[in-house]
């Protein structure tokens, strides 16, 4: 994507949260987190590329010791919408045997690559698996997973910002738009 399609797409986009309404979601989480977690010492697992925003805002208000560590699970590569094999680029390791383990999301989508990643980890030896996702995304059916932490609630829409990308583009955005007509 050229830098004028990027400015094209994001003038025309529809504004459905801004940052204000993203940071609150994410103190909310935090002390809810805090909450369930704050005496098991967990084992926070970012997925990458998506997380990065959400991770970074979210763990400094983390109130409670944790250890730090980040997997890459995909189904879109660079598509918009995801396919049916999950491409590991960043396996859980061996540090997931007997924790609990948080695995930390921008957006629950139609469920397959977190319950993925479920599954992985559990099958890697954790003794607890817990996510939060910055977003879930009303898709109007049921999903393989429900996530136990969650920011905000989305329309079914193709959404970015905070972690999410359109064609690469905007995940550096502090606010959660839709592509207009998407």
């Amino acid at each position: 994507m050229k830098p004028a399609e990027a400015w094209e797409i994001l003038r025309n986009a529809d504004l459905l949260c801004d940052e204000g309404e993203v940071r609150a979601a994410i103190t909310r989480l935090a002390v809810e987190i805090t909450s369930c977690l704050e005496d098991r010492f967990p084992l926070v697992l970012a997925v990458m590329g998506g997380s990065i925003c959400f991770a970074g805002q979210l763990l400094p208000q983390l109130r409670f010791p944790l250890e730090f560590d980040y997997i890459h699970a995909s189904r879109y590569g660079h598509a918009t919408s995801g396919g049916k094999v999950i491409e590991w680029r960043v396996e859980p390791g061996e540090n997931v045997r007997d924790r609990s383990v948080l695995v930390l999301d921008d957006i629950l989508d139609g469920g397959d690559t977190l319950a993925a990643i479920r599954e992985r980890v559990l099958s890697h030896g954790a003794a607890a698996f817990y996510s939060a996702v910055l977003t879930d995304k009303d898709i109007g059916c049921t999903k393989p997973i429900a996530a136990d932490f969650v920011g905000l609630k989305l329309p079914n829409r193709y959404v970015f910002g905070c972690g999410m990308d359109v064609s690469g583009a905007w995940r550096n955005l502090p606010a959660i738009y839709a592509v207009k007509g998407v």
